[in-house]
């Protein structure tokens, strides 16, 4: 299959897109860095998703992955990701849609504009979902709480602001991009029947509730 993978360069999209080409798809990596992807089936493109789009022919699986957490949190992790929907994936063909979200747009614990724009992912995958299901396509968002990658050394390298983040982590430990991966490669390869749907993989965090009561 065609695959469509936006923020390739590195981290979890380079990951997502490994596994796609492990597997044989073609893949077509869209970032603002240059890839160190190689290979027959990898074509990247320079490119920001805010800005004017590459034409890219029968995309059949598109994953919505570029994203930031700074100033540009809507601009990016929500405007664009419509914009590159619109563009490639609501149309005849489309296998299937995945849009990387974050446990944060649920929770609502981390930086306002960041939360703000991983919660109209949500809602804005179950509006997809709703068109494309004309096509027999599904669309879903994937939404990670905490993973290994180097945006998130700052605190994974710091002793005691991890200790913490353990403690509020059933399972004490993050994911790594390759774990994402999976369930990237599984909601749009694998299935065929889950759509509008946003899978939280956190590790728990987003359930650890802390019970008081008397021994």
């Amino acid at each position: 299959m065609k695959v469509l993978v936006t923020g390739a360069a590195q981290g979890i999209g380079k990951a997502i897109a490994e596994i796609f080409l492990n597997n044989g798809h073609c893949v077509v990596g869209l970032d603002l860095q240059e890839s160190s992807l190689t290979g027959v089936n990898y074509t990247h493109i320079l490119c920001d998703v805010r800005g004017e789009l590459p034409d890219i022919e029968g995309v059949e699986v598109l994953i919505n992955n570029a994203g930031v957490q700074n100033a540009d949190d809507i601009d990016v992790n929500l405007k664009a990701l419509i914009k590159v929907t619109e563009k490639y994936g609501v149309r005849k063909g489309i296998r299937s849609i995945l849009n990387i979200g974050s446990a944060s747009g649920h929770t609502g614990s981390e930086f306002p504009e960041y939360c703000a724009s991983k919660g109209g992912v949500i809602a804005y995958t179950k509006n997809v979902a709703l068109r494309v299901a004309a096509f027999g396509a599904v669309c879903n968002s994937l939404d990670p709480g905490g993973v290994l990658t180097p945006l998130n050394d700052c605190v994974v390298n710091d002793p005691v602001l991890w200790e913490e983040i353990m403690q509020q982590t059933p399972l004490r430990r993050w994911a790594t991009a390759e774990e994402i991966a999976q369930w990237a490669y599984f909601l749009t390869v694998v299935n065929r029947f889950c759509t509008g749907q946003s899978i939280v993989v956190d590790g728990g965090e987003s359930i650890n509730s802390k019970f008081i009561w008397p021994d």
